[in-house]
């Protein structure tokens, strides 16, 4: 009567389970392609619903493997309850015979999924239900603890959605109405109070307040803001009360671009768990001949502890991605954003660091250290014409110019028309004049003489490194801007500490050889390459790749996107505006060099615990293999080896956040 209902139990585990199995497994693939179009609240919120039954389902099993060895240990006393537990480890195995049948039967390969089902089948069929049911809760213990750190790792992003608010404050004819955030357009206008959450990416036309955006640049220290600024959806006004024009809204909007990003970074958790499927899958047809081979030697019970020993990889489909996770977590935290999860693996064979020099090294603005004047013009007047012709611009040398003559009080004329030659200069119609803005390069360009004065400032300001911008009225100079570059404070201490740990340093620079080489022998870098037009970067990258060098390029993200491109690695000291577009594949958020030796580092413990990982698994369960073949351990040992190997492996990959913490 016991088998009777024993047999009817595990009838209906099986068929349940294969619909929930096949059931799932439909659901994995319509999510993984849907996740490619995270973006919108909408969809996160079905990513969290997802997460959620995987959650319930784990659990469910955790319970019946749990269940299942309770049963077990019971029926040492009382033998007919042993048999009980066999629908439960069924139930829990379903996957694993489905995959090993796929794979056997309909693939026609031996996989490490076949062992599986060997394994399994072997342990039921010789009624070893108390070591089946350690597997299964070893298993599915495994399986609960990937789920929590990838959960962890993703939290953030929901997190991040879950504060977008549902409705918003329009402003229609002067009056504040509350409508429905989905009914928001473009170029509306939206009121944001003090406390309240800025619900899209837009333009500040009115007010002041002080703003947290430490949730997209992970930068504590709040920002000031007035008219004429750009705002963030999910960003906090702490203060003041503003009025924001929009520009994007839903999925549209920088924060939830940054959710595509951080989705993809997390997804390549599958990719490292595939690398490691890969490695066991060609261990498998040697693990089979190994049970074989040893099987009338040590006899069917310790044969199969063989082959579970040998199974140790699947232990690293564990560890491997948790490490990964734990070092995607830990770089968060240290204001280092990581787009893409193989920047960790490539950290590690970068021998060469190409930064760029001006906004890199430099501070993105350059300093205006003296004003020329020629030809009976006066200081100030040279001053307003190249401000009014740079009065579009956004490159640093235009800020530099128009915020020195904002300070003065200078009035600027208006612009009848403007040409703009990047990498060299700008031309503009003020009235009667024609105006040039630019290097002596471009004047000569132009057809422009350079006055014999002009010369001799020029070789002066590039001895002392620094840069020298002519204007030209109606096609002769007639005054001169000297620019001076302000080095980061930490440039000096992260050019020492990468050259403590090896890499050969070089800049890219388009200023001229002398103020780069002065720069170069400032900060203790060897290698330069001067006077380079932002198209041309990628040329010197490629010619260090054809060299043998693996090479990181570390630029500001915007003119920089070919060289950025080309590298084997690039980083971007841009933060929350330029993310989604930035081509760099890690963003140091606090827009500074200073934690580019920590971003090393976490990049070095990754390997280190990714290789810590593998010689643990390995040594205890070939410990345990050796064992029964040589010091007489049984098919318990071999299990208790495997899952001590896979616990030792896993507090290693937690290790650094814990010490963070």
């Amino acid at each position: 009567m016991l088998l009777t209902i024993t047999l009817l139990a595990t009838t209906a585990a099986i068929y349940s389970k294969v619909k929930i199995y096949d059931k799932n497994k439909a659901t994995s693939y319509s999510t993984s392609n849907e996740k490619k179009q995270l973006s919108s609240v909408m969809s996160l919120s079905v990513c969290k619903e997802s997460g959620s039954d995987i959650q319930k389902e784990i659990n469910q099993d955790l319970a019946i493997s749990l269940s299942s060895l309770g049963l077990t240990i019971v029926g040492k006393y009382y033998l007919p309850l042993n048999i009980l537990s066999l629908p439960g480890l069924v139930y829990v195995f379903i996957p694993w015979f489905k995959d090993g049948y796929d794979s056997f039967v309909k693939e026609r390969r031996v996989k490490m999924v076949t062992i599986d089902m060997f394994f399994i089948s072997g342990l039921l069929a010789a009624q070893l239900f108390f070591p089946a049911a350690l597997v299964a809760v070893g298993l599915s213990l495994s399986k609960k603890l990937l789920f929590k750190a990838e959960d962890h790792a993703q939290k953030r992003l929901v997190d991040v959605f879950s504060g977008i608010p549902r409705s918003v404050w329009l402003i229609k004819d002067k009056i504040e109405i509350e409508i429905p955030f989905e009914n928001l357009k473009i170029n509306d206008l939206v009121a944001v109070h003090a406390g309240e959450i800025v619900p899209i990416d837009g333009m500040i036309t009115k007010g002041h307040a002080q703003l947290d955006q430490h949730i997209l640049t992970g930068e504590s220290q709040p920002v000031e803001k007035g008219p004429g600024d750009q705002v963030f959806a999910l960003t906090i006004v702490l203060s003041g009360k503003i009025s924001i024009k929009v520009d994007k809204t839903g999925q549209d909007t920088v924060a939830a671009q940054i959710g595509d990003i951080l989705n993809s970074a997390a997804d390549f958790r599958q990719t490292v768990q595939w690398k490691w499927m890969e490695f066991i899958d060609k261990t498998a047809l040697p693990t089979l001949a190994v049970g074989l081979l040893t099987l009338p030697v040590v006899g069917f019970t310790r044969a199969l502890g063989i082959v579970f020993s040998f199974g140790f990889g699947y232990a690293m489909r564990i560890i491997a991605p948790i490490t990964l996770l734990t070092h995607l977590n830990l770089a968060s935290k240290n204001s280092i954003f990581i787009k893409d999860g193989r920047a960790l693996e490539l950290l590690n064979q970068v021998d060469t660091i190409v930064f760029d020099k001006t906004g890199t090294l430099t501070q993105e603005q350059p300093t205006l250290s003296k004003i020329y004047f020629l030809n009976g013009y006066s200081e100030n007047e040279i001053l307003t014409y190249a401000a009014t012709a740079e009065y579009k611009q956004k490159h640093p040398i235009a800020k530099t110019i128009l915020e020195t003559a904002k300070q003065r009080g200078l009035i600027l004329s208006e612009i009848e028309e403007a040409k703009y030659e990047i990498g060299y200069g700008i031309s503009v119609t003020i009235g009667q004049k024609l105006i040039k803005v630019g290097s002596t390069k471009f004047m000569e360009l132009s057809g422009i003489t350079i006055p014999i004065k002009i010369r001799e400032i020029q070789d002066a300001s590039h001895e002392l490194g620094h840069s020298l911008i002519c204007v030209a009225i109606n096609e002769q100079i007639s005054g001169a801007i000297e620019l001076k570059p302000t080095i980061r404070p930490e440039a000096k201490k992260i050019i020492s500490g990468l050259k403590k740990r090896g890499m050969s340093i070089y800049i890219l620079s388009g200023d001229h050889q002398k103020p780069t080489k002065k720069l170069a022998e400032e900060l203790g870098i060897e290698y330069y390459f001067a006077e380079t037009l932002p198209e041309n970067k990628a040329i010197h990258i490629e010619q260090l790749q054809k060299e043998g060098k693996c090479v990181c390029f570390v630029g500001d993200g915007i003119n920089d996107s070919i060289a950025l491109k080309k590298a084997n690695l690039s980083i971007s000291l841009h933060g929350a505006s330029t993310i989604a577009t930035d081509t760099a594949q890690i963003i140091l958020m606090d827009e500074s060099l200073n934690e580019l030796l920590q971003l090393f580092d976490i990049g070095k413990q990754f390997q280190v615990k990714m290789k810590n990982g593998f010689w643990i698994t390995f040594t205890l369960n070939m410990t345990a293999a050796g064992g029964i073949l040589f010091l007489h351990f049984g098919l318990m040992t071999s299990i208790v080896l495997y899952y001590t190997s896979m616990t030792i492996g896993t507090g290693n990959a937690m290790l650094p956040l814990l010490q963070k913490k």
